[in-house]
């Protein structure tokens, strides 16, 4: 499997507005994901190694985010046809076997993928109630095959964005499969 490190898009970005529909074609708006705080949105997909090793992590993730103020959802952006294991219905029964609490975003055209310019799955992005990034790279330091996703990088942005502090200073780049473009 190619690794394929997250471009960083510079902190201070705004977030790009789009309207996507779940994989049951329900459809959310960015400005209605927004928590009091923030949101994370974050790209995955079905079959991607990276996402698997954090697929446990998520669900739980999204409960302790809303607690704090900070919505949440996740964005695949894969070319479903070639990559049918992430086609929409696919995507619909994973967030349920998985018992996300967030939307499970389908980006059919790629364009939102393209707008935070995300290159890899997982790829984070976390905004703060003004709509400016404030932390975009890895979940956390773990790996497939080297030890439990914990979420300890993006827990600890969301608490200095909770708590009113700056950003993180330090942000390291996230890896993982590269997303599948047309």
């Amino acid at each position: 499997m190619a690794l394929t490190p997250s471009t960083m898009l510079p902190l201070g970005s705004v977030l790009p507005a789009f309207e996507l529909p779940d994989g049951n074609g329900v459809r959310y708006r960015s400005q209605d994901l927004m928590g009091a705080k923030g949101v994370f949105i974050i790209f995955i997909c079905n079959h991607c190694p990276y996402v698997k090793h954090i697929n446990a992590a998520l669900a739980p993730l999204g409960r302790e985010f809303e607690a704090l103020g900070v919505g949440m959802a996740a964005i695949s952006s894969n070319d479903a046809q070639n990559y049918p294991e992430d086609a929409p219905d696919k995507m619909a029964a994973q967030a349920g076997a998985l018992g996300y609490t967030f939307p499970y975003l389908y980006d059919e055209t790629q364009d939102i993928a393209r707008a935070f310019d995300a290159a890899c799955t997982p790829d984070l992005y976390l905004f703060d109630a003004a709509g400016r990034l404030v932390y975009r790279g890895q979940f956390d330091a773990s790996r497939p095959g080297q030890g439990k996703a914990d979420a300890s990088d993006i827990r600890r942005a969301v608490k200095a964005l909770v708590d009113g502090e700056p950003p993180l200073s330090e942000q390291i780049p996230g890896v993982g499969c590269s997303i599948k473009w047309k």
